[in-house]
């Protein structure tokens, strides 16, 4: 199988999804249609050499996406810990 090449644009759009709409490079690499290891390293690649970091809305979502998952995984081991909790706590009979 031949290797694909792709133009500088198309390099710096896909980098434009991650850091401006917040899309993480596994989402931008499944809409464009390539491989997520080669969103990550132009991502890595163009934010070093523009300086096309993350700024604006796009980033500021994604940091409330990451927020949020973060947030959820908490509660749920707050959860877990409960139970474990009252578990433990019981008199044994």
């Amino acid at each position: 199988m031949a290797r694909r090449r792709y133009t500088r644009e198309f390099k710096v759009s896909a980098v434009k999804l991650v850091h401006e709409q917040g899309y993480s490079p596994a989402e931008a690499a499944r809409s464009l249609g390539v491989d997520r290891a080669s969103v990550r390293e132009w991502t890595r690649k163009f934010t070093e050499e523009d300086g096309l970091a993350p700024s604006g809305d796009g980033a500021i979502q994604a940091e409330l996406r990451r927020l949020r998952k973060e947030n959820a995984r908490l509660r749920m081991e707050r959860e877990i810990l409960k139970k474990a909790a009252a578990f433990f706590a019981r008199e044994p009979s």
